[in-house]
């Protein structure tokens, strides 16, 4: 090994490098926190984790707004510091046992946490992270001197000062500093100071590049040692302290020494070995009460704004890097008042002025209308869905036509807007593609939005979404309670990455965005779905009468995802038709539709779709 690695080697027992990690609270800043950690980690990118803590008396969905302020703040801040800045923001009543989680998952070595002096609530996660966190932590105070100094290392016996010599050691490698070590012992301890002596001269042993590095070594012995280490930090620029942990100590307290230099000293490091297994909180078994609770970090989470993502340039380079390509289809029917407007809008914005999109397509239902040709006049291709895989049948149905969209389209990202919204603006498509873009692990966005209603001339606010609240809302609290903060279960405006979408089934009607959000979830977990505020959308409001309808099919959705789910065979014992009630000239009277949902299977199951995405053709292939 050479002495430049390792001279930046921090763990223990020869590992290899691995993260440090900068958790931050608020808005309050932490570019010092960024600076110390560079200068022990100078070749490796830092990483930035955002927490909101939360008191136990509010519920963590209440948080929805100050993860979205802190992942603003988070992008604009750190954009310029060369950090990687992990994408999702973590809301929690213990934001110790997040920290210690992420520790845990992803192979943390270093955790540089802040020291709010005078600060309880702060302070007091700063001690829970002590007793709980699975890796090495520093706790650090003041900024990093930008001249070369001097380092006082105070070394006390045990791993906590072996760990704050690395600490030392890694500074002076970046930052040309020039270290000074001082291991203070009381009288009743002066007893014990071969042993104390023996433990160090290992750490030499193991690192002999100390000797080197360390220009003066003294051993105080006093019965307090503490104003003499006092004075002495006074001749330095940057104090590094290793804790102790007298016996019986439950890591959680700083030891006063430390505390002491904490408030005195203008730049300090307290470290803290690795030498906890964590007692996590999480397990597998969840009962009601624990999933509420989940639901309500998951809302404040895994909620967007569509302002968040209005710098497009951004969402550009975002998109190049992941390497991915986005496709946008709209489905339609007899919709020739809006949808020339809604293309025109959207590919003026993301595709000629900036290539975000990288396809649109129509998806039309066999229009009476001029939908078609106004969309080919746009230049934007258009299918029938009835006419696309003829053998395999044509049904009705906007489900249908989600469905075959996959087969015409060529995204790692499918979009789809409904064509008939009169209030039209960029943000309802690239609203939906910034959370794909910066969460990896997200594979499903909803939109939502406020809905004002019609009535006569007039638009009244809060309106709207009447099957959403009485229907399907109340049925996913009762059955799949996880899905339960989905604010708009049933907007048009979603879109998935196509490796989930392409695996799931697609009701061939109404019953298609509940059907989807239920197979996401038991595919790919809560956490995989996120959702979006697109502001506000008017659009052409339905009669009660298809409203109606459209509950009845979303119910035969959910009753067919419960047969699966738990082996039962209810939708086929169900009655299909549904008696609609008419009025004419004050008579009334009853009319039997048929309204069977049906469900098409997952689209990678059809050989079809597999060999076009391969390039291939089938013999004699007319299915376009």
């Amino acid at each position: 090994m050479t002495e430049g690695a390792r001279n930046t080697m921090l763990s223990t027992g020869g590992r290899r490098k691995r993260r440090i990690l900068v958790p931050v609270f608020s808005t309050a800043p932490v570019d010092h926190l960024i600076s110390f950690a560079k200068a022990i980690q100078e070749d490796q990118r830092v990483t930035v984790l955002g927490i909101i803590p939360v008191e136990p008396t509010r519920s963590l969905s209440e948080a929805a707004t100050e993860v979205r302020e802190l992942r603003t703040y988070m992008r604009k801040e750190f954009a310029p510091l060369d950090v990687r800045v992990w994408p999702k923001i973590l809301v929690s009543h213990s934001p110790d046992y997040e920290i210690a989680a992420f520790a845990a998952t992803n192979n943390v070595d270093l955790l540089l946490i802040p020291w709010f002096e005078g600060d309880p609530e702060h302070n007091a996660i700063t001690k829970d992270v002590l007793a709980h966190c699975p890796c090495n932590v520093a706790v650090v105070n003041g900024y990093l001197p930008q001249e070369p100094g001097s380092i006082l290392a105070v070394l006390r016996a045990g791993s906590h000062s072996q760990l704050a010599l690395r600490v030392a050691l890694a500074i002076t490698h970046s930052k040309d500093f020039k270290i000074t070590s001082l291991r203070p012992s009381s009288m009743a301890q002066a007893l014990q100071e071969e042993q104390a002596d023996l433990a160090m001269d290992q750490v030499m042993e193991y690192l002999p590049q100390i000797e080197r590095a360390i220009v003066a070594d003294s051993i105080l012995i006093a019965d307090d040692p503490t104003p003499t280490v006092l004075e002495e930090s006074k001749e330095h620029d940057l104090i590094i302290v290793g804790m102790t942990t007298p016996d019986g100590s439950d890591h959680q307290t700083i030891d006063p020494l430390s505390n002491i230099l904490l408030k005195n000293s203008s730049a300090i490091i307290v470290t803290r070995s690795q030498e906890i297994t964590p007692d996590l909180p999480f397990t597998e078994n969840i009962g009601l009460d624990a999933i509420s609770i989940l639901v309500d970090k998951w809302f404040a989470e895994n909620t967007f704004h569509a302002d968040e993502f209005k710098e497009l340039d951004r969402l550009v380079e975002r998109k190049e890097q992941s390497n991915l390509t986005i496709s946008l289809a709209l489905p339609a029917l007899n919709e020739e008042e809006t949808v020339g407007n809604v293309i025109r809008t959207v590919k003026r914005a993301l595709m000629d002025d900036v290539p975000l999109l990288d396809e649109i397509v129509l998806i039309d239902s066999n229009s009476s209308d001029r939908t078609r040709e106004i969309a080919e006049s746009l230049e934007i291709p258009v299918h029938i869905h009835q006419h696309l895989l003829p053998q395999h049948g044509a049904r009705h149905g906007k489900g249908e036509a989600l469905w075959k969209s996959l087969y015409v389209t060529q995204g790692d990202i499918v979009l789809w807007i409904d064509t008939d919204i009169v209030n039209i603006h960029p943000r309802f498509v690239y609203g939906l593609i910034g959370p794909f873009l910066q969460r990896p692990e997200l594979m499903f966005i909803k939109g939502f939005y406020l809905r004002p209603i019609k009535v006569g001339n007039v638009y009244q606010a809060g309106g709207g979404g009447r099957v959403t609240e009485l229907t399907t809302r109340p049925l996913l609290n009762l059955f799949y309670p996880s899905l339960s903060g989905i604010i708009q279960p049933l907007s048009g405006e979603y879109g998935g990455r196509r490796v989930a979408l392409e695996r799931v089934p697609f009701s061939s009607g109404y019953g298609v965005e509940t059907g989807l959000l239920i197979d996401i979830l038991e595919w790919y977990g809560v956490g995989s779905i996120g959702q979006v505020d697109l502001i506000e959308r008017i659009h052409h409001n339905q009669p009660l009468a298809a409203l109606s309808k459209m509950s009845f099919a979303i119910i035969q959705t959910l009753i067919r995802k419960l047969d699966r789910r738990y082996g039962l065979r209810l939708l086929k014992d169900v009655n299909r038709s549904m008696k609609l009630i008419r009025r004419k000239a004050n008579r009334f009277s009853l009319d039997v539709e048929e309204i069977a949902e049906r469900e098409r299977p997952p689209m990678i199951s059809l050989p079809e779709y597999r060999m076009k995405r391969e390039g291939r053709q089938l013999p004699n292939d007319n299915t376009l």
